[in-house]
């Protein structure tokens, strides 16, 4: 098993995106924390509305996984870096439409 297959194995769920589905180009955070994300569209959600359209298919390229009670997006891994979460660049709340 490559390191690819295990990072998989960490998510709970890999949910099927739709063919219209949106991507996360950008990080909410608050105090260091991310607390929503930018989408493809420029909208801004937040945390947990982004795990429930991610169940839904609205979201390409994340899975869920939780830490104790609460769920949390996580890229999929699929061997590239910058497509990381991780590594996407912060964006303020202020942008809300």
């Amino acid at each position: 098993m490559d390191g690819q297959e295990l990072a998989k194995q960490t998510l709970d769920q890999i949910p099927q995106a739709n063919s219209n589905a949106k991507r996360i180009v950008g990080l909410v955070k608050e105090g260091g924390r991310i607390t929503g994300y930018q989408l493809s569209d420029n909208s801004i959600v937040e945390k947990q509305q982004a795990v429930n359209m991610a169940k839904q298919g609205q979201i390409a390229g994340v899975g869920i996984a939780h830490r104790g009670d609460t769920e949390y997006l996580k890229s999929i891994p699929d061997g590239s870096e910058n497509n990381n979460l991780g590594n996407l660049p912060s964006v303020s709340p202020q942008t809300q439409a």
